[in-house]
Formats: structure tokens, sequence, C-alpha cells
């Protein structure tokens, strides 16, 4: 191999990050492109990759299309020259049936990045269906919209990003959690105690407001004790996490484990009681 650098399943990895003093040359894949998939894919972009984009809803690739991403139409076509393919997704069943759709397609050497918020089982299962030589790292992130523009991602990684490095540097800071799926797995702790906090924040304030406290009273004062990141979270005005997927979230973690987590089961309770919120930001809840 020329160079003699490296390499996954033949692919020389001397030649990801581009020449000396040049553009990126791994050519990627991105196929969900809403409200966090379009800042991120936005970054590799500016950085100078080779963008390749696939949205259900095809509009919502628009503008990556008008800045020179190339647009595809099925996931297949997305990923059949990607050295590189990254998903954000939905939710497991919007990840299985996409995956479906393109693994097929995907070349030995090809290393996915999955940073949709699936938990463990679906990246076993979606591990299982890999043809040989592609690789899947589990990259779910923590941050919202803003993060995600601004690359301030914390990116929670199972498996070796090495390879990857560039791309990921672009995206936030990588934790290296493990194997496949610790990501996956750390994300929903983290992710569940962020929800059970906003939640609680609200439960507060409504404790609050029947006490007859003025709310402004309550926030500073819970936001001096240790619920400051939930309150700074609650009362986010750059964010949109729907309410709708933070409850998918704490589904798939009192279904990831045969325990009973009680809190979360409420947590759930109070996030899908009014269908009016669930397309709003989960500081909707502490409202």
């Amino acid at each position: 191999m020329a160079g003699g650098g490296p390499s996954v399943e033949g692919m020389d990895l001397t030649t990801l990050d581009g020449p000396t003093g040049g553009p990126p040359s791994q050519r990627i894949a991105f196929l969900g492109t809403g409200s966090m998939g379009l800042p991120m894919a936005r970054r590799l972009l500016d950085a100078g990759h080779p963008l390749t984009v696939w949205n259900r809803t095809a509009a919502k690739a628009d503008a990556l299309v008008a800045a020179g991403a190339a647009r595809a139409t099925d996931p297949t076509g997305a990923v059949r020259d990607a050295d590189v393919v990254l998903t954000m997704l939905a939710d497991p069943a919007a990840a299985l049936a996409v995956a479906d759709a393109f693994v097929p397609a995907l070349r030995p050497g090809t290393i996915w990045i999955d940073t949709s918020t699936v938990g463990p089982g679906a990246v076993r299962e979606l591990t299982g269906r890999l043809p040989a030589g592609v690789t899947l790292i589990d990259a779910p992130v923590m941050g919202s919209v803003d993060r995600a523009a601004s690359g301030e991602l914390l990116i929670l990684a199972g498996g070796d990003t090495t390879p990857v490095a560039g791309i990921l540097e672009r995206l936030g800071t990588v934790t290296a959690c493990g194997g496949p799926g610790a990501g996956a797995a750390l994300k929903l702790v983290l992710i569940n105690a962020a929800i059970g906090g906003v939640a609680l924040v609200g439960e507060a304030l409504a404790l609050a407001e029947a006490l007859g406290l003025p709310r402004d009273l309550a926030l500073r004062t819970l936001g001096q004790g240790p619920l400051a990141g939930a309150v700074a979270r609650a009362t986010a005005t750059g964010s949109h996490f729907p309410v709708a997927l933070a409850a998918k979230d704490v589904t798939l973690a009192t279904t990831a484990t045969p325990a009973r987590l009680p809190v979360l089961e409420a947590v759930h309770a109070a996030l899908t009681a009014d269908p009016a919120l669930l397309a709003e930001d989960l500081a909707a809840v502490a409202r």
C-alpha cells in the first residue's frame, strides 16, 4: 500500500484527513438532517469534507445542498461511495428501518458512526446486520442544536474512534466509553438524569407557586443549589429537545433493564400528560 500507513480492512488511514495542508478527503454520507443533524452536517461540509446527504423529508437538506452538499434520493445512494457514514435519527425504529435500506450497500472498510439515541439493545441489533469489514461506532451526543452548531457536543463513543478522530473533533469532544454499545448505554444514564432534573425543577416550581412564593425567587435559589444545572436547562432558550423525544429516551431507559426505575416511570407520566407539549422543548415542562 502506498504510504505504508495504518489501515482498517485495506483502507489507508493516512489519506483520510487529506494531504498535508489540503482539505479532508474522507467522503461522508450524512443521513438524518433534522434539527440536530443539519448543524452537525454543516460543520463537516464547512470543514471541506465531500458530503452526501439524505433525509426522509428532502426539504430539510435543502440548505446543505445549497451550500455544496450532494443530495441522495435514497439511503442506498447516499452511502454507496462513502468512506464514513453518519446517522442522526429519531429512535430505534427509524435507525433500524434506515439501516435495512443502506447496510447492504456499505463497502468493506466503511465506518458507520451512529449519533442517534437508540440504546444499547438497538446498537446490538444494528451491529448484527453489518456486512463483513464494516465497523459501527455508537456515538450519541449530549447537547442541543446550539452546541451542535458551535461544535461543542459531548460525544459518547462506544468503540475505537481513532480512524475518524478528525471528523468527530469538528462536532465536539469525545468521551471514550468502552466497547460497542457503551456509548449508547452512558447516553441513557446522562440524558435521563438531565430529563429527570428538569421535571423535578418543574414540580418544585409548581410547589413554590402553590405556597405563594414568587417564581423568580424559587428559580434563583434552586439555581444556587445542587439543581443548578437542571435549572439552567429548564430556563434555556437556545435549545430544542422536544418533549416527545425526551419521553422516548425515558422509555429506552425503563425498558433497558429488568430493574424497576419508579422515578423515571413517574417522569415519563409527567412528560406525556399534556399532548400539547410533546412538540415543545423540554423546558416547557418547567413553565
